[in-house]
This record gives C-alpha cells, sequence and structure tokens, in this order.
C-alpha cells in the first residue's frame, strides 16, 4: 500500500491495484498480473520512477544507483533526498550532486532482513527515521562546511537520536515532534516454552537523545494476528490528514489523532460526567458531536438520586435558557425534590414566571416553615405575588397563631410590600431584634411615638441610642412625656442624654436628682459633681433624707460649708483619711486646725495625721499637743516617716538648689559669651534716630557709632546727651523696659 494525500493505492498477492478515497472506497481497480504484486511495484507506479529488485536504477537518466548488496526492501524519497534499505543498511542518495552521501548499517545482524524488513519515513525534507529490529535511528542530512569537502560529498548525514524499543519494528510514521510506531509483539507463555504473538501495537513515542517515553499505546485486533510475522505489517501515513493506516494481510486499521470529542466519549463512556463536562467547557470551540453533556450529566445524577448536585449543575448547565429551567422545576416537582432545587433557581435579571417561584413556596409553607422563611429572606420580594403568599401565611397563622418563625416571615413580607406598620407591630409583638433596623431602613419614627415604652421595655440601650440619634425626629420632651409614668426608664435615658451632653437636659437636671437617688446612688455624686444646673438645695435636701453622706459633705464643701462636711467625715463616717484628703483638698489652715482638734483624743485619727500631714501642716503643732500618757499606735514608725519626709524635703531643697546655681552660672556664661560677640556695622543698618546710613559715605572722615547689645544703632551725635558719658541706654527699649540696652558698645574711628 502507498497512500497520496487525495487517494490510496493497494497492491494484493493476486495481482490487482485498488484506488481508495481516504475513506476506504474503491474508485478504480487494476488487473496488473496474475502473480502477487510487492511493495516496490506500487512505489514505482505512485511515488518515484524507480524500478527495484537488486539493483536500484533512477529511470529518468536510466543509471544504476546500486546494486550487488541483496534485495532492497524499502525506498522514500523527499525532495531531493532518496533512501533505500538492503540487506546491509540504508542508503542516502543526493539526486543534485549525484552522490550517495552516507551508509547507515543494520545493528542486529543476527535478524533476517527479509522477516524484520527496515523502517523508513522522512519527517521532513532533512530528516530521516529508520526502525530496524528493535532500535530507532533519527538522522538528520547537513550541508557540510566547504573548507572541508575535499573529496567529500557537500552533505553528510549525522545521527541526532538513537534508542532502542521493546519490540519489533513494522512500521514508523512522524507525529509533530513525536513517533508513531507499530510494533510486531511475541511474548513467552509460561505453560509452553515456545513464543506465541500476539496481537501488533499502535504507539506514540516520545524521542530523547539516549531513549524514548512511552505517550500512549494501543494494541490493534487484526484477523489471523497469531500467524502474522513481523513482515506483514506496514505503517503508512497521509501527511495533509494525519490519518495512519496500518496494513495487514487480511486488514487495513485506519488510526487518526484522537480529537476533544474523542476523548469526551470515552470520558462519558466510563460515566465521567463531570470531567467530560468540563473538557467540554474548555474547548468548546472545537466540539462538533457533543452539546446535551450536562444534561446527560443531570439525568445521571437525578437516576442516582443525587438531586443536590443535580440541582446544584443546573446553573452551570441550563444557564439562560429558562424554558429547560421550567421544565427541571417541574420534574423536580414529579419526584418531589421541589427543596433541593429552590436554592439555585434564577433569580437576578432572568427569571421564571412567577407562578413557579409560588408553586415550591407554597409546598415549603406545607412541610417546612424554616426553609420557608430562609426562602422568604433569600429571594427579592418581586419574584412572586407577595399579596398572595401573605393570605397564605395568614391562613396558617389561623391554625397556629403564636408561631414566632411564621410571624417574623409574615414581617418581612408586609416590609416587601412596604406596609411598615404592620411589619413594626408584628416585631415589637415578638420583640424582634430587627425592629431597629426596620425603623432606621424605613424611617419610621413617626410609627413610634407611641410605642416608646414598647420599644424600651424591648432593649433599653439600644431604644435610647436610636432615640438620642434622632433628636430632629423624636424631640426629647416627647421622649420624656411618653416615660413619665416609667421613671426607671426615664432615668435610663436621662442619664445617658447627660453622658453625651452636660447641657442639652438642664431642665430635668433637678428632677434626675430623685432618680439617681432612687435608680443609681453609684451615678449620683458625678452626677453632682459634673452638672453645672443642678440646684444644691434640693439636692441637700434629698441627700439629707436618704443620709446620703459622701453626697452631703460634697454637696456642703460646694456651698461653703467647708466646716461641716469636714465633721460630718468625722463624726458619721469616722474616716480619717477621708477627712485629710479634704483637708488637702480645701487647702484651708483653720480645716487642720480643726481636725487637729477633733482628732487629739482619738489616738488612730492621731497615727493618720502623723502620717499625712507633714508637707501641709508642721508635724510640730500636733506633737505638742498630744497629751502626755496617751497610746498612739504605731507611734514610732510615724515619727520615723516624718523624720524621712523631712530629710526627702531637705534632699529636694538642696537638689533644686544645685540645679538652680549650675543652671544660673551657665546662663550666665552664655551671655557674658553672647555680649562679647562683635556687632556688623555695614551700609545697609541706619541710625535709629535720624533714620540714615550709620556709615558716612566718606569713611576717610573721623565719624562715631553707639551699638547697643539690643543691635540698634545710633550715630554718636544723635544720641540725647553725648558727651562723654560711656554708661548710656538705647532710647527705643528703655521705653518699655530699663535693661536691654544697658550696656554699649562704642565704636570710633
Amino acid at each position: 500500500m502507498t497512500v497520496h494525500d487525495k487517494f490510496l493505492a493497494l497492491g494484493t498477492h493476486f495481482g490487482k491495484v485498488y484506488l481508495l478515497d481516504i475513506q476506504g472506497n474503491v474508485t478504480q481497480k487494476f488487473e496488473i498480473a496474475s502473480l502477487k504484486l510487492s511493495f516496490t511495484y506500487l512505489c514505482s507506479m505512485f511515488c518515484c520512477p524507480l524500478q527495484m529488485l537488486t539493483n536500484l536504477k533512477l529511470m529518468k537518466y536510466t543509471s544504476v544507483l546500486h546494486e550487488g548488496e541483496g534485495n532492497i526492501t524499502n525506498v522514500k524519497w523527499t525532495a531531493n533526498l532518496i533512501a533505500w534499505a538492503n540487506n546491509v543498511g540504508v542508503k542516502i542518495y543526493d539526486i543534485c550532486s549525484k552522490q550517495r552521501i552516507t551508509n547507515v548499517l543494520r545493528d542486529n545482524a543476527s535478524l533476517r532482513p527479509d522477516m524484520y524488513p527496515c523502517s523508513l519515513c522522512w519527517k521532513d525534507n532533512t530528516t530521516l527515521i529508520i526502525g530496524w529490529g528493535s532500535s530507532v535511528k533519527i538522522c538528520v542530512v547537513k550541508e557540510r562546511d566547504p573548507t572541508q569537502m575535499r573529496d567529500l560529498p557537500s552533505r553528510y548525514v549525522e545521527i541526532v537520536s538513537a534508542f532502542e524499543t521493546e519490540f519489533f519494528i513494522s512500521g514508523l510514521a512522524p507525529l509533530a515532534d513525536q513517533l508513531v510506531t507499530l510494533y510486531y509483539v511475541k511474548e513467552n507463555s509460561e505453560h509452553v516454552e515456545e513464543e506465541f504473538r500476539t496481537r501488533p501495537r499502535l504507539d506514540i513515542i516520545q524521542p530523547l537523545a539516549e531513549g524514548c517515553e512511552e505517550i500512549s499505546s494501543d494494541a490493534l485486533t487484526v484477523r489471523n494476528f497469531q500467524e502474522n510475522q513481523c513482515r506483514d505489517y506496514r505503517l503508512e501515513h497521509s501527511e495533509g490528514e494525519s490519518l495512519f493506516y496500518i496494513v495487514s494481510p487480511k486488514d487495513i486499521v485506519v488510526a487518526k489523532e484522537r480529537d476533544q470529542d474523542d476523548h469526551i466519549d470515552w470520558l462519558l463512556e466510563k460515566k465521567k460526567y463531570e470531567e467530560a463536562l468540563m473538557a467540554a467547557e474548555i474547548s468548546f470551540k472545537n466540539i462538533k458531536r457533543h452539546d446535551k453533556i450536562g444534561m446527560a450529566f443531570i439525568n445521571h445524577l437525578v437516576e442516582r438520586g443525587d438531586y443536590d448536585a443535580a440541582a446544584r449543575k443546573c446553573q452551570k448547565v441550563l444557564g439562560k435558557n429558562m424554558d429547560l429551567w421550567e421544565n427541571e422545576v417541574y420534574r423536580f416537582k414529579t419526584i418531589g425534590q421541589l427543596k433541593a432545587i429552590s436554592q439555585y433557581l434564577p433569580r437576578g435579571d432572568l427569571r421564571l414566571r412567577p407562578a413557579i417561584y409560588e408553586m415550591i413556596l407554597h409546598e415549603f409553607l406545607k412541610t417546612d416553615y424554616e426553609g420557608f422563611a430562609t426562602l422568604i429572606r433569600e429571594w427579592p420580594g418581586e419574584l412572586y405575588n407577595n399579596m398572595a403568599i401573605v393570605q397564605a401565611v395568614n391562613e396558617h397563622l389561623k391554625k397556629d397563631p403564636t408561631n414566632s418563625m411564621l410571624l417574623t416571615t409574615l414581617a418581612e413580607l408586609y416590609t416587601y410590600d412596604q406596609r411598615y406598620d404592620r411589619a413594626l407591630e408584628i416585631y415589637l409583638k415578638l420583640r424582634h431584634k430587627d425592629v431597629y433596623q426596620l425603623i432606621h431602613k424605613h424611617n419610621l419614627f413617626s410609627s413610634i411615638k407611641d410605642k416608646i415604652v414598647l420599644l424600651m421595655d424591648f432593649d433599653k440601650e439600644k431604644a435610647v441610642d436610636m432615640l438620642l440619634d434622632n433628636e430632629d425626629k423624636i424631640s426629647m420632651d416627647k421622649v420624656v412625656e411618653e416615660l413619665k409614668d416609667r421613671s426607671e426608664l426615664l432615668h435610663v435615658y436621662l442619664h445617658k442624654l447627660f453622658k453625651r451632653d452636660h447641657h442639652k437636659g438642664q431642665k430635668y437636671h433637678e428632677r434626675q436628682i430623685s432618680l439617681y437617688a432612687e435608680f443609681d446612688r453609684p451615678n449620683l455624686l458625678p452626677f453632682l459633681r459634673e452638672s453645672m444646673h443642678c440646684p444644691l438645695e434640693k439636692a441637700l435636701e434629698i441627700c439629707q433624707q436618704r443620709h446620703f453622706v459622701e453626697e452631703t459633705v460634697f454637696l456642703l464643701s460646694r456651698m461653703g460649708n467647708c466646716r461641716r462636711a469636714l465633721q460630718m467625715i468625722m463624726e458619721e463616717l469616722a474616716d480619717v483619711d477621708k477627712a485629710i484628703e479634704f483637708a488637702k483638698e480645701q487647702d484651708d489652715r483653720e480645716l487642720w486646725e480643726d481636725l487637729i482638734s477633733y482628732s487629739i483624743d482619738k489616738p488612730p485619727f492621731i497615727t493618720g495625721l502623723l502620717n499625712n500631714i507633714g508637707t501641709h501642716v508642721d508635724p510640730i503643732l500636733l506633737i505638742h499637743r498630744i497629751k502626755e500618757g496617751m497610746e498612739i499606735p504605731n507611734l514610732r514608725d510615724s515619727l520615723v516617716k516624718i523624720l524621712q519626709d523631712y530629710n526627702l524635703q531637705i534632699l529636694l531643697r538642696e537638689g533644686c538648689k544645685k540645679i538652680l546655681v549650675a543652671d544660673s552660672l551657665s546662663l550666665l556664661q552664655r551671655m557674658h559669651r553672647t555680649q562679647k560677640r562683635g556687632v556688623r556695622v555695614d551700609e545697609e543698618n541706619i541710625c535709629e534716630s535720624c533714620h540714615t546710613p550709620i556709615l558716612p559715605s566718606d569713611t576717610a572722615q573721623a565719624f562715631g557709632v553707639v551699638v547697643f547689645h539690643c543691635r540698634h544703632m545710633f550715630h554718636k551725635e544723635c544720641l540725647p546727651s553725648p558727651g562723654n558719658v560711656r554708661i548710656q541706654y538705647c532710647n527705643i527699649c528703655s521705653a518699655k523696659r530699663r535693661g536691654p540696652g544697658s550696656g554699649i558698645l562704642e565704636m570710633k574711628k
């Protein structure tokens, strides 16, 4: 057999030649001879004008190219190069130079050349691939350097790759940078000593420098392969169509490169639908047969019972085809799996008919309140008839009126329908956390003016923050009026208002005194300290009624009655530390006298005074007034502390004195250095009195200039008392203070 780009020529043992098209259909038939045809005859008919038996002739020139080395078994011609094989090896002939340029010897001489013929193929016009026995050689024809030619041919052959294969080679063909190899396979049996023949193999290999890598392998099924020899197989190829023809005595097998459709066929056959779908998406431009892989995958998943996966795949497979979507929804309804597909339905710009969504919602409402609520939250309200769903929910609430999930969902439906008042009522009834979000989002402040108590009962903190943040919509006075009968809630509101702004609610400060006293005493004293609008008499009255000593002490001191405040601390609180702290804050000598007088007969008070009085009052005043023989706890430690404090004060004073003296000396030295520096006087300076240049135009004449340390300059004659007085004052600076110009520099020439 030989192959042309447009037809095939096939010769049989009975002397017939058939012409076939690329698909294998017979187009012509020739009776050539009554004996079998060889490959060499077909080659001479359709490939090249050669005669071959034991010699090779180029018919155009009727010249013998080669003879005398046995039968010629294979010939391949490309451009100006002819390659042929005989019993010895492979020769390459250059038609242009009319020279044989190489002889590649066969490697395994033990193999009979008639049983294991040589396979040849040209990969391109300069690359010849030789397969003989189990060895492969890749030869490249190259141009010889003119300086090295001498009597040698202009071209030479370099073997760029040579390697052994596992089986015997029956044919070779190029495939891009790879090789298609047809192998004759013999294997040993475990039960029979003789070798047996298996099916031929068609492999794709990647040639390497010293070996090869197997890319793919296929065993071919041909008739009578058990009886065939290596010489009974041939491999031909069509370069234009990338078709490969495997010729055996009884069959011709056509092979071609697998395309993406073939790959997808294999994946589908193996039920690898997801991989097939991915392959189709990647190579969608090159696919010719497969356009329903996705539906096949969905059907497979449904048949397997994996409804969620099938529904999930609908998004990718069905895409924007709304008809297919509706068909799938009805199919899932038929098999009772609407829940599975519900979360994957289109809900953006492309939508199904409202009836489809309503059908699914009704299904959930019958069997799954939670799933129904989830869909209502996730689906836009425009997908379905809102009123129809509201009516259906109300029907279910008649049977279960306290179902919080249904009520919450109904509130959301009212919100979608912009019936916010109805939604707000339900949220408040349920004490739902979204009530505040609903108010803010839809500006429902006008609807909550009479529901402030309900909001405060639900969540005081959130309610107060919302009311304070929106005073322009609900006034402070309106809130106070609504809360007048709920004092504890009113206190929470006014307390947060005061924390935000001490002056905004000043008209309620008097009322807040009672509220703090009743509900929040810990914050009463901070309130009294920070409020500038609190009536002190009213506050004092309330605190005295409730016996709030600390608050009363603060109010007395603020009203100027510090002695009474100190008396309460000492008599009612009996807390010497607080009494001392109070005296320190007021820094009043009379208070210290009162504190000493009160403490003089109380040893614990005396100890406290001794430990803290040293930095404010002379401890001797206290010590002289202590009665002789009185036992005072920890007296020795207190006296030691007084002495230590005194020593510390002395050390601090001495340290400060040293620092002050050092700083004074340093500053004096710096001033002295500064005043000793020269002062630049040039034509740009002027007299501060006459405002003319300080230097005369003719410097050859005698002149006098007075420069003060303040940098003011005068002509000597411009000063009020020029004379011979050496110490003068700057007229400008002395008007402000005496001193900056107290010293002068006099420059004379």
